[in-house]
């Protein structure tokens, strides 16, 4: 072990070494200095009576002439705090029920403007786009994104608690895809709003028009919103913002955001009501029974949400139906812990932020510890992936003041067959906000058997208290303490979590400690591991060299995570040691050297391949490049090799991606892992194509194609989409499933479902 610990010596005196001139150097660039309060920048919205026409022409409708624009943006990438490259322009008009942004973004080389995929909320990071954020309430934590392309994309997201905000590697606050309960940026939220985009000889225009009762908002008719509007000119990786941000934070700072003054809304919010409806066909074949006819399936359904004020909502569903969702990722179970699988069903997704529980996340890659108390996948979906009817439930969600947030859930789902019970889930959230980007809050979750196969002591409930403490404009402590009621288990049923990060322009530190009892068990939360302490740290230090090899940003990082169990013996210690480089086209590098020790006390396997009871120290060694996100045709390379539980692993990890305009996209990932230990030798192969093709951002086809050899199985989901509003609209799904190997796996078979919902108010 102690060799183990020198050469991780070696490697962190080798990254302090580079660390240093660096760091000097980067010293002498131009830096946003934050001073603890948000930007004086101010946007003024103008009551008008005619909408705009909505075509995405601005300069040329005379609506827009009534309005002030706002500009002045500044870069946070590739030259922080420099004016942008381009002009943009932003002006806000409001009617009696709609806000609308007319956005102009002048290039001065219009041919030069990069547009990828224009499917809805898919990702921005690889065309020239423009996104704005919301915070309605002016609390500094929460917001809602709207965003597009020069191709009309519609993209929009809830942003919860800056977006997480414990990122080692990347901004801060970064977020992406929702974790668990929603935790930072929820991007499967789906409003109804419309935007309409032009190209023209200045650059190119957008009109976005978004309904009041689309967001929530305080009760009173004058509104002060924080605000902030992002662009990125793609061909140049250049990010600006209107309100301006450093480099260490992104769009979801709305602590930092401007504000947007003069918006006038609806009193009349309340009572408002929208219900969406469903249809649905299916014809299925099991291979399981292939002497029996299809079968022919048919269905009917609807979701209600309803306004009790402007601020709190009040959702119902009944005989609720995901087939339209895509399905999962395949993915290859390396080691002896259960694999976390997003949530991707939208009545779960819609405001999940307000069920989430401040949990720090991991300070590397390999989350060893991940606790999620709330996990909305519990709900209707069994351990092996399969659906378990839901009968209907409700969710009242919102804010009940400026500062207190609620939330109440209650879902009952069906037997799963005869020998098995129903279930009736309720969830109950409270938090309370607190000046500078801090809150307080607590959560209750129980699930229920009902029906006639329940027992009375089938049951399990978590009990939790979360918090967050804002340090400055630049520091975060947050945590939770927790238990679980399950009958039977009477040992330790608690659980607690405490982290702090802190983010500067060049460095950001993270640390944390967390600890699970052996019998800590929210069945209705995701846990990886039981009965663990685990300690963790982690630094990362960016820089942005000028003109040195044409690099844009240097971030090398490390990380130490220890877990022991509670008798005192050290179950897993993971060293990670990672230096990523990016450069102007957005090419990027990245060698990491990982160090690794395990104690296995059960013995488990792997591809079929037994791993022992016993200690296992190894590292490894890994090489990633992602080629130029923005060019037409673009791949990368993941390489790995080193130990692996008493043998050795080599795994490579190819792929390419390719578009066409804003129309066809392409992306082929392969991922092969040779597998060499002492008991026995296994090869598992990975593959998966997207294919995705976009008559217009509302009117798409797209199949993901998928091949496991570890699982013994190949699968195709088909599916075209033509959506409405909020992401409703008519489906049509086709589903395989098939062994290899002479292997039928569970679910094999096929299924075509056809599926049409659509959203209006009721009570207009």
């Amino acid at each position: 072990m102690v060799f183990r610990l020198n050469r991780c010596e070696a490697w962190l005196t080798a990254l302090l070494f580079f660390i240093g001139p660096v760091s000097l150097a980067a010293q002498a660039q131009s830096q946003i200095v934050a001073d603890g309060g948000g930007s004086s920048k101010v946007a003024n919205a103008i009551s008008v009576e005619a909408p705009p026409i909505l075509d995405g022409d601005v300069l040329n409708d005379p609506v827009w002439a009534q309005a002030v624009p706002v500009s002045g943006f500044l870069q946070s990438a590739p030259d922080e705090g420099q004016p942008a490259t381009e002009r943009t322009e932003v002006r806000v008009v409001f009617t009696r029920d709609t806000i609308f942004f007319g956005v102009v973004c002048y290039d001065q080389d219009p041919s030069s403007i990069i547009v990828s995929d224009s499917r809805r909320d898919s990702s921005m990071n690889d065309a020239d786009s423009f996104q704005l954020v919301l915070d309605t309430f002016s609390d500094s934590q929460n917001g809602f994104v709207f965003g597009t392309t020069p191709a009309g994309q519609e993209y929009d997201g809830q942003v919860i608690n800056e977006g997480g905000g414990r990122a080692l590697f990347g901004q801060a606050g970064a977020g992406g895809f929702s974790r668990g309960s929603g935790r930072g940026f929820n991007l499967n939220w789906d409003g109804a709003w419309q935007v309409r985009t032009q190209l023209s000889e200045v650059g190119w225009s957008a009109e976005f028009a978004i309904p009041f009762r689309t967001i929530r908002y305080p009760e009173r008719i004058e509104q002060l919103w924080g605000a902030n509007f992002q662009r990125n000119i793609r061909r140049r990786n250049e990010t600006a913002y209107w309100a301006a941000l450093p480099r260490q934070y992104n769009l979801y700072r709305v602590s930092m955001a401007g504000q947007l003054d003069g918006v006038q809304v609806p009193v009349d919010t309340a009572g408002n009501l929208q219900l969406t409806p469903y249809v649905i066909g299916e014809v299925v074949t099991r291979d399981a029974e292939p002497l029996k006819d299809p079968l022919w399936l048919g269905d009917v359904g609807v979701d209600f949400k309803y306004s009790v004020t402007s601020s709190l909502t009040l959702d119902a569903t009944y005989n609720t139906d995901f087939a339209q969702v895509e399905v999962d990722d395949q993915r290859i179970n390396l080691d002896r812990f259960n694999l976390f699988f997003p949530e991707k069903r939208p009545f779960f997704l819609e405001n999940a932020g307000v069920f989430t529980v401040n949990n720090a996340g991991p300070a590397s890659g390999m989350n060893q510890g991940q606790t999620e108390l709330f996990f909305s996948r519990r709900i209707g979906i069994s351990d092996t992936g399969a659906q378990i009817p839901i009968l209907g439930g409700g969710r009242l969600s919102g804010k009940i003041s400026d500062t207190v947030t609620v939330g109440f859930m209650n879902i009952q789902t069906e037997s799963p067959s005869a020998l098995a019970p129903a279930n009736n889930f309720t969830v109950a959230r409270v938090r309370r906000d607190l000046p500078n980007r801090s809150s307080v809050g607590g959560l209750f979750v129980n699930r229920q058997a009902t029906g006639s196969q329940a027992s009375g002591d089938d049951y399990n409930r978590t009990y939790a208290v979360d918090g967050r403490w804002g340090i400055g404009q630049n520091g975060m402590v947050e945590g939770f303490v927790a238990r679980t009621q399950t009958p039977g288990r009477t040992g330790r049923d608690h659980a607690m979590s405490v982290s702090a990060n802190y983010a500067t322009a060049n460095w950001r530190f993270i640390s944390g400690y967390q600890e699970n009892g052996e019998d800590f068990n929210p069945e209705v939360g995701f846990v990886r591991r039981s009965g663990f302490r685990k300690y963790d740290v982690g630094i990362n230090q960016t820089s942005r060299p000028e003109g040195f090899l044409k690099l844009q940003e240097l971030a090398p990082h490390g990380s130490l995570t220890r877990l022991w169990n509670f008798s005192g013996i050290m179950e897993t210690s993971f060293i990670h040691l990672h230096f990523p480089v990016e450069f102007e086209d957005s090419s990027s590098f990245g060698v990491a050297r990982n160090i690794r020790g395990e104690q296995v006390f059960t013995e488990f396997s792997v591809s079929g391949i037994p791993v022992p009871p016993g200690r296992y120290d190894f590292s490894e060694t890994e090489y990633l490049f992602t080629y130029n996100r923005s060019a037409p045709v673009g791949f990368g390379l993941r390489f790995e090799h080193g130990g692996f539980f008493g043998g050795n692993i080599v795994t490579v990890g190819p792929s390419v991606r390719a578009r066409y305009g804003e129309r066809l996209n392409f992306s082929l990932s392969y991922t092969r892992n040779d597998i060499d230990l002492p008991n026995g030798s296994a090869v598992t192969n990975l593959t998966r194509a997207r294919v995705a093709y976009n008559f217009s951002p509302r009117l798409f086809a797209q199949t993901l194609m998928q091949y496991n050899d570890s699982a013994d199985l190949w699968s195709v989901n088909l599916r075209v989409g033509w959506l409405q509003d909020a992401n409703t609209g008519l489906f049509l799904v086709y589903n395989e499933i098939e062994g290899i190997n002479d292997v039928v796996p569970s679910g094999a078979g096929r299924s075509l479902t056809l599926k049409f919902s659509y959203l209006f108010d009721a009570l207009d």
